[in-house]
């Protein structure tokens, strides 16, 4: 990943709350070039990613948007047994093996994993449950160092 955030500090706590100007690249190496191929056609792509710059895993974090300790499995913090992210970005273009994206929450350097379309026939589930965080806003902003290497 190519992104403008280099460090998870001040980077957008999710790909919502990054807005349009938030864009970047996602590089993907050749060999895999051709599993882009129709791939134009989404305005969204679900982007799966390592959180190389995460801090040790725990199992009980203070989250955004909260006060109170959680468990890490029913928050979105970065600070997980296997790291691994998900963020639904907006897709601008593909450029043979590069993809452009805008609302992007991914730090500079971030390993990407896989890359899925998104399908709001699969991917939207309208008036879920939304557990701990129902009645929250959406928040913003961008992120602290509490799930950095070495807080």
């Amino acid at each position: 990943m190519h992104s403008p955030f280099l460090s998870p500090a001040g980077a957008p706590i999710q790909p919502y709350c990054a807005g349009p100007d938030a864009v970047g690249r996602v590089e993907v190496f050749e060999e895999y070039a051709a599993g882009l191929e129709d791939l134009d056609g989404f305005e969204r792509i679900w982007v799966l990613s390592w959180f190389h710059r995460a801090g040790a895993a725990r199992l009980r974090v203070i989250p955004y948007l909260d006060s109170e300790e959680r468990g890490v499995f029913a928050t979105r913090a970065p600070a997980r047994p296997n790291p691994i992210g998900i963020s639904a970005v907006r897709l601008l273009r593909r450029e043979g093996r590069w993809l452009h994206v805008a609302e992007l929450d991914l730090v500079d350097g971030t390993p990407v994993l896989d890359l899925k379309p998104y399908a709001t026939a699969f991917d939207s589930y309208p008036g879920s449950r939304q557990g701990w965080l129902e009645n929250r806003g959406a928040g913003g902003g961008p992120a602290d160092d509490r799930f950095t290497a070495g807080s």
